[in-house]
């Protein structure tokens, strides 16, 4: 390696054209003896570690067998390349970056996805869908405000969207602004008055403004369109012990556990049971349904992939490792689960 030389970054060696990062061009090399390296406190910053201690653990761990005084080490310095000077097929920046902010919302790492949406935006700032994952990303973080924002950038590009004004509704409820919220609501009705999301928001609004009537309404026109949704159920059944007819609410409670847990033992089944309970914050018995559709299909990557993100939920960090690296080893095209084990090797 020498100044001049081109470097070419991927997520994974093994997709290489297709998960590239970055071109770069070398601009230095420096040849560093193990011993001197393992005392430079201003390299090792260089590098991104806290201290040069840092760095000989890391390592020497990592090149067991490189560790004696005399190792030789390169320290390659570049600059990265706009995309149109790469040589290389060029990558979907916007894509790329947004399939990793996704994931990382997906398993709660909402303050790492939300520099990722940043980033994408930056690109595109008028894409809707990431104006309202961003705000998503933000509400999960608490910022109800910059999430509003982010819906009414959104709404100013697509007015008819009856999902981000719900988004907004919810933004708007969890802002303490019920009224607001309704009115939001309101729109989005006027636009699909059928949309479950919707309706089921609407129903969890009335809720908090003291409309019992009206939410249940809501929560049985939801039922009338989809019977098997347990959550509704459920909520149905909140909402009838407020208005003190318990006899009817354990009838909606029944049908809820009936619907989320009665089901027959393939391995399809106990995967959903484990979504479900996943949903639902159960994240011990996601993990033993997950256990159990595995000893019927224990080749099944989906399945692993699931397995790990109740696992790593509940920071079981180094088993969640195993089963995404199983998973890619079954299915190397699993690029959710080569991101998610980067994930939770972070952690240890």
């Amino acid at each position: 390696m020498k100044p001049g030389d081109r470097l070419h970054c991927y997520w994974n060696l093994v997709s290489k054209e297709r998960r590239k990062l970055f071109e770069a061009e070398v601009t230095d090399v420096e040849v560093v003896k193990f011993k001197d390296l393992i005392i430079n406190d201003s390299l090792a910053h260089e590098e991104g570690f806290e201290s040069a201690a840092e760095l000989e653990a890391d390592f020497r761990r990592t090149y067991p067998d490189d560790t004696a005084d005399g190792s030789l080490f390169q320290v390659i310095r570049f600059k990265k390349l706009p995309v149109d000077e790469w040589e290389g097929k060029k990558i979907d920046e916007k894509a790329m970056i947004t399939k990793r902010a996704d994931l990382l919302f997906d398993v709660g790492k909402f303050n790492k996805s939300v520099v990722c949406y940043t980033a994408a935006l930056k690109i595109d700032p008028d894409d809707v869908y990431l104006l309202n994952k961003k705000g998503d990303n933000l509400s999960r973080l608490g910022k109800f405000q910059e999430a509003i924002e982010c819906y009414d950038k959104a709404l100013e590009i697509d007015q008819t969207n009856e999902f981000i004004l719900n988004n907004k509704a919810i933004a708007l409820l969890n802002s303490n602004k019920p009224e607001d919220a309704l009115k939001a609501n309101d729109m989005a009705m006027g636009i699909d008055a059928e949309n479950v999301v919707v309706l089921y928001w609407r129903g969890f609004i009335l809720e908090m403004l003291g409309d019992f009537q009206g939410a249940l309404e809501c929560y049985n026109k939801i039922i009338k369109l989809n019977p098997e949704d347990p959550e509704v159920w459920n909520a149905k059944g909140n909402i009838l012990s407020e208005m003190n007819r318990t006899e009817e609410a354990l009838e909606s409670y029944d049908k809820a556990l009936e619907l989320c847990l009665d089901e027959e033992p393939d391995a399809s089944t106990w995967n959903r049971k484990g979504n479900a309970l996943l949903e639902l914050g159960r994240l011990p018995e996601a993990v033993e349904c997950y256990s159990e559709a595995l000893k019927l299909d224990p080749k099944n990557d989906v399945i692993l992939s699931n397995k790990g993100v109740a696992l790593m939920e509940l920071e079981r960090f180094r088993e969640a490792v195993e089963c995404f690296r199983k998973a890619v080893l079954l299915n190397p095209t699993n690029d959710d689960a080569k991101i998610l084990r980067d994930e939770c090797l972070e952690n240890l």
